[in-house]
């Protein structure tokens, strides 16, 4: 597993996770009713995972993911979302940046983030000078605030092309302030 950088890549999570990949994917099921594989086999999916609800970054992908979701879909993508919010508070988050309508997963035990060799972040990843000028950034300045703790505050997120049950491409961030280019990501095929 690649967790040493941010940049893409396709490898799998590391040995000894409780299950494979694939097999999460199968398991996964979304607010549609189907799971990630199943919905993998008419279209590629961008499975998106998010960190906490209150987290700066996580509202701040929220809004990347709105602004770029009909680039995406026009490259006949499907974007998934994976989070660790509960019911009404899910629902109020993803209504707030227009994302109600995408398929999402509750994973407030983050199986489905263990599955996909997503870590929790250390102090250097979370709090280091990067993150603190992006937050301030992507906080102060792009009005994204910071909210209440909704889930794993060290739960750190990635992005992960899905075609065929199978993964693509991976995008694992190395600092909580990462910004990845979700039009990108959909599109290396």
């Amino acid at each position: 597993m690649n967790t040493e950088n941010a940049k893409s890549d396709s490898s799998e999570p590391a040995l000894g996770q409780p299950t494979t990949a694939e097999a999460a994917l199968a398991g996964a099921v979304t607010s549609t009713g189907q799971t990630v594989a199943q919905l993998s086999q008419s279209s590629p999916v961008l499975l998106v995972f998010l960190r906490h609800f209150g987290c700066t970054f996580c509202r701040e992908a929220m809004a990347d993911v709105q602004s770029q979701q009909p680039t995406i879909a026009a490259g006949k993508v499907q974007i998934v979302l994976v989070h660790m919010g509960e019911g009404q508070i899910a629902d109020t988050y993803l209504r707030k940046y227009g994302l109600e309508s995408l398929p999402h997963i509750s994973d407030p035990h983050q199986v489905l983030y263990k599955a996909m060799g997503l870590q929790r972040g250390t102090l250097g990843q979370l709090f280091g000078i990067k993150s603190w000028i992006r937050g301030f950034s992507a906080g102060i300045l792009s009005g994204h605030l910071v909210g209440k703790l909704a889930g794993d505050g060290f739960q750190m997120p990635g992005v992960f092309l899905i075609s065929r049950g199978q993964i693509i491409k991976a995008f694992r961030h190395t600092s909580a302030a990462d910004r990845p280019d979700y039009t990108e990501l959909a599109c290396q095929r």
